[in-house]
């Protein structure tokens, strides 16, 4: 089976070609319209009197009804996207409540996981590791 479109119906350009393709018809067709209105007019002032002695009037031609046009919604502003922030990996000793007891860099995890030990053997609750993605100040 071929790759790409097959099976998937018309792309997002195809359809836009026919819907530009139908407007320029749609004025191609008023434009017409307008031309044939304006000799009708001119042909009914160059017409004669009847033998009744009124003007020979035409019957007038039926409009076909317009497609209601959708109005354009305007522009949206954009707006830029904020610049990603740089974050750094830090080793946290977290206890029970999730509250940070320790912070080390992620190059220290030897020293974190000291740390760990040592706050287990200490207090009796629960404590863990974890490693965080922190914001990057400014001044480091």
């Amino acid at each position: 089976m071929a790759k790409g479109r097959a099976g998937r119906g018309p792309s997002r350009m195809d359809k836009r070609r026919e819907a530009e393709a139908a407007e320029a018809r749609d004025k191609d067709d008023d434009r017409e319209e307008a031309e044939e209105e304006a000799e009708e007019e001119e042909s009914d002032a160059d017409e004669g009197d009847d033998e009744e002695g009124g003007k020979k009037k035409k019957p007038a031609k039926k409009k076909p009804a317009k497609k209601a046009t959708t109005a354009k919604k305007p522009a949206t502003k954009r707006t830029r996207t904020p610049k990603e922030v740089r974050r750094r990996a830090v080793w946290v000793v977290f206890d029970n409540s999730n509250k940070p007891v320790g912070t080390f860099q992620f190059n220290q995890k030897e020293e974190a996981e000291a740390a760990l030990a040592k706050k287990i053997e200490e207090k009796k609750g629960t404590f863990f590791l974890n490693l965080i993605k922190e914001e990057m100040k400014a001044d480091e």
